[in-house]
């Protein structure tokens, strides 16, 4: 199928308010052209060189969401113009964007990444360093970020059951807080307004 019959097939089950953020890393930039005649404009990378040259490269108003594990030492390199940084895990992580940001004279959107797996591979906070965080002094004085919600990543696993479980988890905390695969579609019914998708677009990706 192609990328237009792949979107096609994915937006009859996103509904209006949910952001689909195309997953373009390791793809060309060709395929992500093909994306953006098809009327999509957010596209998520995960390494900061290949962002960076892909950014250089194509359409000005392309949303550009760094979706990766990213290191201190080149938050420099994606802050004076990426849309949004995915998976924030930590706060010296987001006390550093922040200071790269106010450098940059912007104000960077990130989302929180909390560790809702069962796989100690994965990043992200836990409930209680969430919490830590949020209430430490220091976190008000961070003007030059802007925390627009939690992402989580389920665990790698055929039951459906469990990653609905840990998708409800992160739904229960955010909401707290506030007073993805094929697993897209169990995400969304479970609160997401937000899900990333690869390779049901892409087909499968070059290395």
């Amino acid at each position: 199928m192609s990328i237009l019959q792949n979107l096609t097939e994915i937006r009859k089950n996103i509904p209006g308010n949910v952001q689909l953020v195309c997953v373009s890393k390791f793809h060309p930039e060709s395929a992500i052209r093909e994306a953006y005649a098809c009327g999509e404009r957010v596209f998520g990378e995960s390494r900061v060189q290949e962002l960076s040259a892909k950014q250089a490269q194509l359409m000005s108003d392309i949303q550009w969401h760094f979706i990766g594990h990213l290191q201190s030492n080149k938050i420099k390199y994606i802050v004076p113009f990426v849309s949004l940084i995915h998976g924030v895990d930590s706060f010296k992580l987001l006390k550093e964007i922040n200071n790269q940001a106010y450098k940059a004279g912007r104000v960077v959107s990130c989302l929180l990444q909390i560790h809702i797996a069962q796989e100690e591979t994965k990043f992200g906070f836990s409930a209680d360093e969430i919490h830590e965080m949020l209430n430490h002094s220091e976190f008000p004085t961070l003007k030059n970020i802007e925390i627009r919600g939690l992402m989580g990543m389920a665990t790698l696993t055929e039951n459906k059951s469990q990653i609905r479980d840990e998708f409800r988890s992160l739904k229960h905390l955010f909401e707290e807080l506030k007073k993805m695969s094929d697993d897209y579609k169990i995400a969304i019914e479970e609160g997401s307004t937000m899900v990333r998708i690869g390779s049901l677009i892409f087909g499968t990706r070059e290395y």
